[in-house]
């Protein structure tokens, strides 16, 4: 398993726009979210195992944090024609199979994953009610084979504090996974 680090995009920036296809084929946007408190932006995939090692923990976490009125989004940017688990029929597969309650989108363009500065799976990005974002990182310290629970311990804290209108701890570990998938040519330029 090679691990890629998130790049920490920097705190404050205005959560980049998308408009992409979900695993219904019905397009979500960054302005569909208007109205939560929160976002949560998940950049994952079906085959990553750092991603199937924290998806039932996701999937907790949702239920646990859209009834009180954040909104999460997952996308997967990973090149299907090199990685057809990553394909959205699979991608729907493995909604329903975790119980996400949360639209998973697909990225087919890799635009999204680039506006985002995106380099893992899992990847997180928490925006207040501003857009603006105020964690990046791991969602917690739990990684394959380390025996360290998925707690999401992170992550809600990081959620809780934007509910709560306190300011997020700006000590943040960074995500750790499989790199995004990228096709050939459309490697992004912000890893050096």
């Amino acid at each position: 398993m090679v691990k890629t680090v998130s790049t920490m995009l920097p705190l404050g920036t205005v959560a980049p726009d998308f408009s992409l296809p979900d695993i219904h084929e019905k397009t979500v946007s960054l302005g569909d979210f208007a109205d939560a408190s929160a976002l949560l932006v998940a950049f994952i995939c079906n085959h990553c195992p750092f991603v199937k090692h924290i998806a039932d923990g996701l999937a907790e976490l949702a239920r646990d944090y859209q009834q009180r009125g954040v909104a999460i989004v997952a996308i997967n940017s990973n090149d299907v024609e090199n990685y057809p688990d990553d394909s959205p029929s699979m991608m729907s597969d493995e909604a329903a199979a975790r119980g996400y309650t949360f639209p998973y989108l697909y990225d087919e363009t890799q635009a999204t994953a680039h506006a985002y500065l995106a380099a893992c799976t899992p990847d997180f990005y928490v925006f207040d009610k501003q857009r603006k974002l105020v964690y990046r990182g791991q969602m917690d310290a739990s990684r394959p084979g380390n025996a360290i629970p998925v707690t999401g311990e992170d992550l809600r804290a990081a959620l809780d504090a934007v509910l709560a209108q306190r300011p997020v701890a700006e000590d943040q570990m960074p995500s750790i996974g499989c790199n995004i998938k990228w096709k050939p040519g459309n490697e992004p330029d912000y890893f050096g």
